[in-house]
């Protein structure tokens, strides 16, 4: 996996032969087909916004009390929810095996993000619940969040984020909104 690589183009499959002014084959300066830019830019730099406020929200959670924090255990402590979840059913809303959701539960509980209790309602099967930690945690992210979106508007203008946003709704259809499942295409190492 490449974590960085200067100055160069990912996409170099696509863009190989194209000259490196950022005109088009036509070498009329368009950047692409249609609105001034190349179709496999608009993921990629969202993917790069998306990953810039997960960084930085884990930098300062890790000068915060959270420095074994990862993205991965952000995405299991929403999964786990406010009333608890199995093995199993954290393991369907991320979109992986039993036994890799297992393995992230295990490292909750070791820093103590989250606890394991028999199910009232069935002593076959173990809940996990988030402690006050896990609870800490996602709230002080939460607090973080808006840190970062205030950031981006002060760079951006408030009116440009707003209106990124409105746009983004309109795009992204609701039920996908807020998955979690990302490992299930990204694929698991």
């Amino acid at each position: 996996m490449v974590d960085h690589v200067a100055k160069e183009n990912v996409n170099q499959v696509v863009d190989n032969g194209k000259r490196e002014s950022g005109k088009g084959e036509s070498g009329d300066g368009e950047r692409g087909p249609v609105g001034g830019g190349r179709g496999y830019e608009l993921p990629l730099l969202l993917f790069g916004g998306f990953r810039t406020l997960i960084d930085r929200l884990h930098a300062r959670l890790a000068t915060e009390g959270h420095p074994d924090l990862r993205p991965a255990h952000g995405f299991a402590m929403q999964a786990i929810g406010a009333r608890g979840a199995t093995a199993s059913e954290i393991g369907r809303r991320l979109g992986v095996s039993k036994q890799a959701a297992g393995k992230t539960v295990d490292r909750l509980l070791a820093l103590g993000y989250a606890e394991r209790a028999d199910d009232p309602a069935d002593a076959r099967r173990k809940l996990v619940h988030l402690t006050p930690r896990g609870y800490a945690a996602l709230a002080r992210s939460a607090a973080i969040f808006d840190e970062l979106r205030a950031e981006w508007a002060a760079a951006l203008g408030a009116d440009r984020v707003r209106d990124l946003e409105a746009a983004l709704r309109n795009v992204v259809p609701a039920e996908t909104a807020f998955r979690l499942d990302a490992t299930s295409w990204l694929g698991t190492p």
